[in-house]
């Protein structure tokens, strides 16, 4: 089931989210923010990969700083880093991937900036989230980070997709209509 942000359901990490447990309470980000650099585990990257159906997932890394804004918000921002294999959308053969790519995310009491999502179009500035619970879901913003940051359609270079209209390659002197002579016959 997905979400619309801003509603109850959008930023609460299911039991079974891939680093669900990658939180921070804003009780315990201290006034000159909070620096971390996580590592996902072997069973994290497993779950991962088993979410994004990756063929396999090594290195996943995050470097990130949650600072409090004026205003009672909070600003996650970082970068993520992994090496991957995806498979070829033609030939099914394994593709190997770098990803490198920053996030910049703000959390908002829904009530602090409006309706968390503001007036401002979604391509000026960082995104927002609301701030449920106190919690800073750093795990989750990875997690969609990397997904959304995956080739849609990998494919490996010189691989093409050969199919062939058995119909349209041979010609056929026939009326369209013929085809639809032999259906009524048939009823």
């Amino acid at each position: 089931m997905t979400a619309l942000p801003g509603t109850p359901l959008a930023n609460t990490p299911l039991p079974n989210t891939p680093l669900a447990d990658w939180v921070h309470l804003t009780n315990d980000i201290p006034d000159g923010g909070l620096k971390c650099e996580r590592a996902a585990t072997a069973s994290e990257g497993e779950a991962i990969a088993a979410a994004l159906r990756l063929l396999t997932l090594a290195d996943v890394r995050a470097a990130y700083r949650v600072e409090r804004l004026a205003g009672g918000g909070y600003r996650l921002h970082g970068r993520v880093t992994s090496s991957l294999q995806q498979a070829c959308v033609v030939s099914l053969e394994p593709i190997d991937a770098q990803l490198d790519e920053p996030f910049d995310v703000e959390f908002w009491v829904a009530s602090a900036h409006g309706d968390a999502q503001g007036e401002a179009s979604v391509l000026d500035g960082p995104d927002i989230e609301v701030l449920e619970r106190g919690e800073i879901a750093a795990g989750r913003i990875v997690f969609e980070t990397l997904s959304a940051a995956l080739n849609p359609y990998p494919r490996k270079p010189g691989a093409e997709m050969t199919w062939r209209d058995e119909a349209a390659a041979t010609p056929s002197k026939a009326s369209p209509f013929a085809s639809l002579s032999k259906l009524k016959d048939k009823l």
